[in-house]
């Protein structure tokens, strides 16, 4: 029988698991840490599990691997250069492992880390019939070399760019790229485009692969923005060896015990979608909703030494929430709150509104236009007069704001400047929130853009 590939994305964190079988025995690829996705699609295949891949230790989420390999009694591959807390398969440069009809072969391929495996999917006349590259070569990109520190990315970047090409050299045209990363991943070095390629495809469009090594280097460095502060987590707690989740309902809490928590320092996130919380919410909470990338915006801000609550008036966004948050380590929030939220004495609203509506104002001293996406976006285009402090930053930079003036907010989609509501807000500043995409702003009259420009205000700081 053939062998399939079935694909587990993982949208919101941009990243993409993967499960090949013959029809009987399985080999998984990068699971992340909320196995029993991946369990159902066994069971639904009727498929025995043999193997579970690591191609790396992982920075952007904690891996479900170990878990997965032990309750399934598989083989778990994990690279023998890796200082690993746990028990594995330990696997070296060439190795082949058999699975069922088929098998696996390593390959080091150093670059998104020194330790990186990509791995060849062979038939069972041992013909490569994909590869998976875990953050090797992604779609038309790279993985980025950066997230080790930036005293490693250069040496990083050059090793990334002699394995792209040793994939290359070695695996026929035809052969199918599987990448973990590059689907909205920050991992990724440069924008990925496509959900499929193969290694004929990557020779026409990887700058990995037209650009001469220093080449490479230097634009891959030069071009590398910002990425996830919680990302510093993932890495130890990936070489530790994470333990079994807990999905199960989170304690409910009354409306006192949640302002009391506020009142303590508590992070009370609110998981419904922008417009509901802008109608209102609760005093001291933030809006991050289910319905966007609530793991890497509130992964990013939240400190994780602080108290965290889930509130929303369905429990399934809760329970959403919850599945987010475990895949970057977040186990399991202190409480919830899944009621009316009208039980509450006080609500919060906060104003929406426009770009036609910035048209008006802009230039108004009582009215502040605050820029909060990442520099790499500012410095494609802005709009004329405005702060620029990207969403990341905000807690810590919040009191460069005027205190007397109208925070009116924007990013690219809308949903960082609904994040940034509550942080504004908890200040006693008045934030607005500007409910458009930042696309809308391009055509309307009355507003200046300038274009591929660096910002030189006093709130624009290097990505580094």
């Amino acid at each position: 029988m053939a062998i399939k590939v079935i694909n587990v994305d993982t949208p919101t964190l941009g990243d993409r698991s993967y499960i090949a079988h013959d029809g009987k025995s399985a080999v998984v690829v990068d699971p992340q840490r909320d196995i029993d996705r991946v369990e159902k699609i066994l069971v639904e295949q009727g498929l025995n599990l043999d193997t579970v891949i690591e191609t790396h230790m992982h920075n952007d989420y904690v891996s479900g691997g170990l878990v997965l390999a032990k309750k399934h009694s598989a083989k778990y591959l994990v690279s023998e250069l890796d200082p690993v807390n746990f028990e594995r398969f330990s696997v070296v440069d060439n190795q082949v492992i058999p699975v069922g009809t088929f098998a696996v072969k390593a390959l080091h391929t150093p670059g998104h880390t020194f330790t990186h495996l990509s791995y060849e999917l062979l038939d069972e006349k041992e013909n490569a019939q994909a590869v998976f590259t875990g953050g090797s070569i992604l779609h038309g990109s790279t993985g980025r070399p950066d997230l080790l520190g930036w005293e490693h990315a250069r040496e990083l970047a050059g090793l990334q760019h002699s394995s792209a090409h040793r994939l290359a050299n070695l695996l026929e045209d035809r052969v199918n790229i599987y990448p973990t990363h590059g689907f909205g991943s920050f991992c990724a070095a440069t924008s990925t485009s496509g959900d499929s390629s193969t290694i004929g495809d990557e020779k026409k469009s990887n700058p990995a692969l037209l650009l001469d090594q220093e080449t490479f280097i230097v634009q891959t460095l030069a071009g590398l923005d910002v990425f996830p502060g919680y990302y510093r987590h993932m890495g130890p707690a990936n070489l530790q060896g994470a333990g079994p989740i807990d999905l199960s309902e989170l304690k409910r809490m009354s409306t006192s015990e949640i302002m009391n928590s506020i009142s303590n320092g508590a992070w009370v996130v609110d998981v419904r979608n922008r417009n509901e919380w802008a109608a209102g919410h609760i005093p001291g909470s933030v809006s991050f909703g289910v319905d966007g990338s609530m793991a890497t915006y509130l992964g990013w801000m939240f400190p994780y030494e602080k108290e965290l609550i889930l509130v929303s008036d369905k429990a399934e966004e809760v329970s959403s929430a919850q599945r987010e948050l475990v895949r970057i380590g977040i186990d399991r929030p202190s409480g919830s709150y899944v009621e009316n939220f009208g039980k509450f004495k006080t609500l919060n609203q906060t104003q929406m509104v426009t770009f036609e509506d910035v048209a008006k104002v802009i230039g108004n001293p009582g009215i502040v236009i605050l820029d909060v996406r990442r520099n790499s976006e500012r410095q494609a285009s802005y709009i004329e007069k405005s702060l620029h402090i990207p969403l990341h930053e905000l807690t810590t930079r919040v009191n460069e704001l005027p205190q007397d003036a109208e925070i009116w907010v924007h990013c690219a989609g809308a949903y960082r400047a609904a994040a940034a509501m509550g942080i504004i807000e908890k200040t006693g500043r008045i934030p607005v929130l500007i409910n458009e995409p930042y696309e809308a702003c391009l055509t309307v009259a009355g507003l200046n853009i300038v274009f591929g420009q660096k910002d030189n205000s006093p709130s624009e700081v290097s990505a580094k």
